[in-house]
């Protein structure tokens, strides 16, 4: 959910405040890539042609997904993903898949607690083990990084990037706060960049797990 809505007439002026604000050239080719796409959920058929490209992500990073009519209380339970969610949820659940290390990839909601679309939420809670600093920069670099494979896939990464709030604290530190995570995701070798096109060439479902070692991330959690 947006914590402070922008009118669609100022979109375009406080993108452009933010771009002006990353003074990293990578973190200004990563936002470009983003800004190149829709500030618009898809809906009807597109919305599902989205979702569909999402499971194929899915397969490919080597995640499970539950077969169709598989109920399920979480979005990931510790065994597989719901796959009847929508492409931008299932996308920054493979984020989470793919950042987590090995021993938390069996536990509900990766033991960060419940998310938005947890319906056993005291399930989720009591699975949680991840401590809350550390949970907010995983939630940061699984919004990051399930945005980014948006834009990969032609989505509209854009509406993502609004709905969790990468542009709260604008006059703060949001972009600073955005540049540290893309220099994290290239760190641990979840993005490349193709240069000078700007194009993203590669943005790993194989990269190693982020270690505990970042400070608290501003205003970019699905999870509450």
């Amino acid at each position: 959910m947006i914590l402070t809505p922008i009118p669609e007439a100022q979109l375009g002026a406080v993108l452009d405040r933010f771009a002006g604000k990353l003074t990293d050239p990578t973190a200004r080719q990563v936002f470009a890539l983003i800004c190149a796409t829709g500030p618009d959920r898809a809906t009807g058929s597109t919305a599902e042609r989205h979702r569909r490209a999402a499971l194929d992500w899915a397969r490919r990073c080597g995640v499970p997904v539950h077969p169709p009519g598989t109920e399920c209380a979480f979005n990931w339970d510790g065994v597989a993903l719901d796959g009847t969610t929508e492409s931008y949820v299932i996308l920054h659940e493979i984020a989470h898949f793919v950042l987590a290390p090995p021993e938390r990839r069996g536990l509900v909601d990766f033991g960060l607690g419940p998310g938005p679309d947890t319906r056993a939420r005291d399930a989720a809670m009591r699975a949680a083990i991840v401590p809350l600093v550390e949970r907010e920069a995983d939630e940061a670099a699984a919004s990051l990084l399930g945005i980014l494979w948006e834009a990969e896939l032609g989505q509209p990464a854009l509406a993502s990037f609004l709905d969790q709030n990468w542009l709260e604290g604008l006059e703060r530190s949001a972009a600073s706060h955005f540049t540290a995570v893309v220099r994290r995701l290239m760190q641990h070798g979840f993005l490349t960049l193709t240069r000078p096109s700007g194009t993203l060439s590669r943005i790993a479902g194989e990269g190693r797990g982020l270690r505990r070692r970042r400070g608290k991330g501003e205003g970019t959690a699905r999870r509450s």
